[in-house]
């Protein structure tokens, strides 16, 4: 007999920030997340391709109000009201969020709480 899966709903899942990056915050509110560059690779590239050893990643308004709504206790739910209250109206403010928070996970920026490592 088949276990049945359960299906988790993603308006559910907690963001949080991999503390491993630092973050700043100008007069503006916008965020720039820096990335270091660490291991024996980016060391080679550093030396001889002159690559930063560090990169910011500056995010635009939607991205940075998002950013700093992340603080391991708001679901996407909760994150999607916010950020709806805040931008009257944003264009595809639901898929620009998911997608947003998708993407800040692939590149590990972000993870889910409590979620299974997939």
């Amino acid at each position: 007999m088949r276990k049945k899966k359960e299906s988790e709903n993603y308006l559910d899942f907690i963001p949080v920030r991999n503390p491993d990056f630092a973050f700043r915050t100008d007069d503006a509110g916008i965020v720039t997340v820096l990335v270091e560059w660490t291991g024996f690779y980016h060391r080679i590239a550093q030396r001889f391709f002159h690559r930063p050893r560090v990169s910011e990643v500056k995010l635009d308004a939607y991205g940075s109000f998002i950013w700093l709504q992340i603080d391991g206790e708001k679901n996407v739910f909760e994150v999607s009201e916010a950020f709806q209250s805040h931008f009257e109206h944003p264009e595809n403010g639901m898929t620009r969020l998911i997608q947003f928070l998708e993407i800040m996970r692939n590149h590990h920026l972000i993870a889910w709480k409590g979620a299974p490592k997939a």
